[in-house]
């Protein structure tokens, strides 16, 4: 397993991290260059999503990324990378293995954050039970960043589910500026966002405003 700066961190003081802008990072030849830009602006977590597969040299690259910027670096869907890369955790959907053992994920990951797509709030509930450290809601809007997303459930629904769940949110899903006081006032604890910052044509910007905002 590979080691970085952080290798002593613990669960419990990472999942005291999830709060804020988490930027979902999709593979790809310009990916890097992202996330080079956003380093200091405050971004939370990193999300790695790789569909075709984790590329190593990317994954080793946001790894020493999130270390400048004070980040999380999170792996989507796929947990063994995440132990092979020493990442601060994994995001896993209803799909993808482990998402229905989360007690073998945290074997391997035992210090590392979990976190769970959920929508319905049998999901929410099992989702803690099955040890998870934070949730990940939506589409909350519509979003052109996920095939996946599906219909979008809405701030109102956004709100149930947050308000039954004893783990932290992560709202996903067609979160801008524009929307984000929105996702704010309703008490998730984090906004998701892929193309308000990759698709802006100034993305530190981009991602300065977002952060300026939720501390606002």
């Amino acid at each position: 397993m590979a080691t970085h700066a952080t290798a002593g961190i613990t669960r419990r003081l990472r999942a005291q991290r999830l709060r804020g802008i988490y930027l979902i990072l999709n593979d790809g030849p310009q990916m890097l260059e992202l996330a080079r830009a956003v380093v200091g602006t405050g971004v939370a977590i990193l999300q790695y999503r790789a569909k075709e597969g984790v590329v190593p040299a990317r994954v080793r690259a946001l790894r020493e990324i999130a270390q400048r910027s004070n980040a999380l670096l999170v792996i989507n869907d796929d947990w063994r990378a995440a132990v092979e890369f020493d990442c601060d955790g994994v995001h896993l959907g209803p799909e993808d293995d482990g998402f229905k053992n989360v007690a073998s994920v945290r074997a391997a990951l035992p210090e590392a954050v979990i976190g769970l797509s959920c929508g319905t709030l049998d999901e929410v509930y099992a989702a803690a039970r099955a040890g998870a450290d934070y949730l990940g809601v939506g589409s909350v809007f519509a979003t052109p960043s996920k095939d996946d997303a599906g219909e979008p459930i809405g701030v109102a629904r956004l709100g149930e589910l947050v308000r039954a769940s004893s783990l932290p949110v992560a709202a996903v899903g067609g979160i801008s500026a524009t929307t984000l006081p929105e996702i704010v006032r309703i008490g998730a604890a984090m906004a998701a966002v892929i193309s308000s910052v990759s698709s802006a044509p100034d993305p530190r910007r981009a991602a300065a405003e977002l952060v300026d905002a939720w501390n606002r």
